[in-house]
């Protein structure tokens, strides 16, 4: 039996998050998902008159191709991929998961050489640069279980988060994105973090459900090597099926000179993967209304209400500040009360205290003027 809410979500995708016209090419790319929503995007793709390419995957035969692949496989299957997303004008790619730590396993220098000649070419290069795309996560017993929810309870929450009405959050970030298009100086403060650092001419891109579904951030990136300080992040990460607990970063002149967890040694595997992994490729603010608890996951970690991310890696072209790496690890701090609180100043103007924006300008930001959405 087809639930109606598949319906819904694959009318957002479609509809307000990549508008895909008649004609156009898209590439849909699940794991681990029911058939039943593959076939209502499906559906919903070629109701809008799209030409439909279909990827159906599997994680764990996705290990078992990673654990024994060679570098020739790799480029092989590279290849393949970014002829194919040449293809493409839309993308939309939703996975699911039976196991969050399925590749955690995986040995290091795999997932590096994985990194390198697959997802820099295909998704970072091909897909994030040159098509209109959306990504998300389908629930599954594994997300409800980090989400310390039932496994009903977990896919209505989802479905609620997913299919609000994202139409409407974009005219109340737009004076967000006005004021961070004018901030020179950053300043974070909190338990253990005291980060500074510019974002003076980087482009700032809202988001509103237009590339993740669920969706609420406004990012951009900081002068690559204006970076200093401390951050002490406050949200458990995972990296190569990999769970980092309390992350901590000191920062010289951009780069990254100390990095601790509570697996030190496979953090800086990661950021030691090239040069550009010590350096941020991202700073964003979040302020989803119904998304208050980390689940490690970062499509939803990422917009947690009263958070930032700080990102380790390549930087977008949208936001661009010229940091170029296979990496992208968004990290994220919470600054509500119950997390240790915060404060997050723009030209030493204070514009959120403990995870509530402060300037009337961007009190539709606030939990209680969105969720009235």
């Amino acid at each position: 039996m087809n639930d109606p809410r598949f319906d819904k979500l694959a009318q957002t995708l479609i509809g307000h998050s990549t508008g895909l016209q008649a004609g156009e090419n898209i590439l849909i790319e699940v794991s681990d998902i029911p058939s039943a929503l593959t076939v209502a995007i499906v559906r919903a793709a070629q109701g809008a008159g799209g030409n439909v390419m279909l990827n159906v995957r599997d994680s764990v035969a996705g290990r078992a191709f990673l654990m024994g692949a060679t570098e020739d496989a790799i480029k092989l299957n590279a290849d393949v991929a970014v002829y194919q997303m040449k293809q493409a004008q839309v993308y939309i790619g939703v996975r699911g998961a039976h196991n969050s730590a399925e590749l955690s396993d995986v040995p290091g220098e795999k997932m590096k050489m994985y990194g390198r000649l697959f997802g820099q070419p295909v998704h970072l290069e091909q897909r994030v640069k040159k098509t209109r795309w959306c990504v998300l996560r389908y629930p599954s017993p594994s997300m409800a279980q980090e989400a310390q929810m039932s496994t009903e309870g977990f896919e209505k929450f989802f479905f609620d988060v997913c299919t609000m009405d994202y139409s409407k959050m974009q005219s109340a970030v737009e004076p967000l994105q006005e004021l961070m298009e004018r901030t020179d100086r950053v300043r974070i403060t909190g338990p253990g973090t005291d980060l500074a650092f510019s974002i003076k001419d980087i482009g700032v891109i809202p988001c509103s459900g237009s590339h993740n579904i669920p969706d609420g951030e406004c990012f951009t990136a900081p002068v690559k090597e204006s970076v200093n300080g401390t951050l002490q992040f406050n949200v458990p990460t995972i990296e190569g099926g990999i769970t980092h607990d309390n992350v901590r970063l000191v920062f010289k002149d951009g780069k990254v000179t100390e990095a601790t967890s509570s697996n030190t040694s496979k953090l800086n595997e990661v950021l030691d993967r090239d040069e550009g992994a010590r350096y941020i490729g991202e700073f964003s603010i979040a302020y989803n209304p119904f998304i208050l608890q980390p689940m490690k996951d970062i499509l939803f970690d990422e917009k947690i209400a009263g958070s930032f991310h700080f990102t380790p890696g390549q930087a977008y072209e949208e936001a661009d500040n010229g940091n170029r790496s296979e990496v992208h690890w968004d990290m994220v701090c919470i600054q509500r009360p119950e997390f240790g609180g915060g404060q997050i100043f723009f030209d030493d103007v204070l514009i959120r205290q403990d995870g509530i924006f402060v300037p009337d300008q961007l009190q539709g930001l606030n939990p209680e003027n969105l969720k009235g959405m």
